[in-house]
């Protein structure tokens, strides 16, 4: 029997009715789905004082792993930019660099922050670490090549949303393990971090068509474990099994009221103050999965992204210091 659900915010449920959503998700739906999971970048930089370069990298075994780098452009670049590594959404079987990349870009405008967003390989075409390994590898070049992208090392921020977010949580972890490269904080949004999907939220979205139901969430996570099971899966991997979540980065977690993630979201950044580390978490009431990815004109997402950006202020400026000129001005026309 279905569980009771916390109810949509008004202004969204009236947006997700005029959406057609997915029925079921599996192998022989995947490559028409996959047709319709992103969105070329070319609009989304048209007017806009943005670089654009791509960059083709050997990957973890050697294979080709694409990077796009979106930089400010102008004469009005002082100094060292913060950076923005970005992981894209897709539960892990769809979607590409470009995906939600407007999320990152506004970012680029407010922070003058450039922007590197990694290609990695889906499942199930790639299994076990595969996705998380392309990933931790991206960031490493961004480090190794910090002063060539303008870059302060001492401000990289990994960010992701959905199955991105839980690849920013993961990439993380290797870095704390391996020993770096240090990140200024993690951004989560709405993460899929947990492949035991047996949480109360994940249980109430099963049975029905949804943006992401708990049957295709356990088919992105069947897809990318392969064999795995049990104590073969690495915290990296799954996130919410790391033993230890100490000495992580200052942490930003979201997620909506109405969705398959929030339990687990909560649950990450409940460890992570239980570890003696800062996680500032935000739970909206109403909102569904990636609302504000789908739906940015929504009041409730315009508030989520504002929360985010605001958080993002604080962790990029120095106590002490003013906001830089671009976010001022941005936060007074609000």
């Amino acid at each position: 029997m279905a569980l009771t659900r916390p109810p949509l915010d008004p202004e969204l449920r009236a947006l997700l009715a005029d959406m057609p959503l997915v029925p079921e998700l599996n192998r022989e739906v995947l490559p028409q789905i996959r047709q319709f999971s992103s969105l070329p970048v070319e609009p989304l930089l048209e007017g806009r004082a943005i670089d654009r370069r791509e960059v083709g990298i050997a990957g973890p075994d050697g294979k080709d792993l694409p990077l796009s780098v979106f930089s400010p452009a102008g004469p009005d670049r002082t100094g060292p930019a913060p950076c923005v590594y970005w992981m894209h959404g897709g539960g892990m079987v769809m979607g590409d660099r470009f995906s939600q990349i407007d999320i990152p870009l506004e970012w680029l405008d407010l922070f003058g922050a450039v922007v590197v967003s990694v290609d990695y390989r889906l499942a199930p075409e790639a299994t076990g670490t595969s996705l998380v390994d392309d990933c931790y590898h991206g960031l490493l070049w961004v480090a190794a090549h910090a002063d060539e992208l303008g870059v302060d090392p001492d401000r990289i921020i990994v960010a992701g949303v959905s199955a991105g977010g839980g690849l920013t949580a993961g990439v993380a972890l290797l870095a704390r393990d391996r020993g770096g490269p240090d990140l200024a904080a993690q951004v989560l949004i709405c993460p899929m971090l947990d492949h035991h999907n047996d949480t109360t939220s994940s249980r109430q979205y099963s049975g029905e068509p949804g943006v992401w139901t708990r049957e295709m969430n356990e088919f992105g996570w069947r897809s990318v474990l392969g064999g795995l099971a049990g104590d073969a899966v690495p915290g990296h991997v799954s996130p919410a099994t790391a033993d230890d979540l100490s000495g992580l980065p200052d942490t930003y977690v979201d997620a909506g009221t109405a969705e398959v993630f929030r339990d687990e979201a909560v649950a990450y950044a409940t460890r992570i103050w239980a570890a003696g580390g800062q996680a500032e978490l935000h739970i909206w009431a109403g909102g569904f999965h990636g609302f504000d990815a789908l739906y940015p004109q929504a009041r409730i997402s315009a508030q989520a992204r504002r929360a985010r950006t605001d958080w993002l202020a604080r962790v990029l400026t120095p106590a002490g210091e003013t906001d830089r000129p671009q976010l001022a001005g941005q936060q007074a026309g609000r």
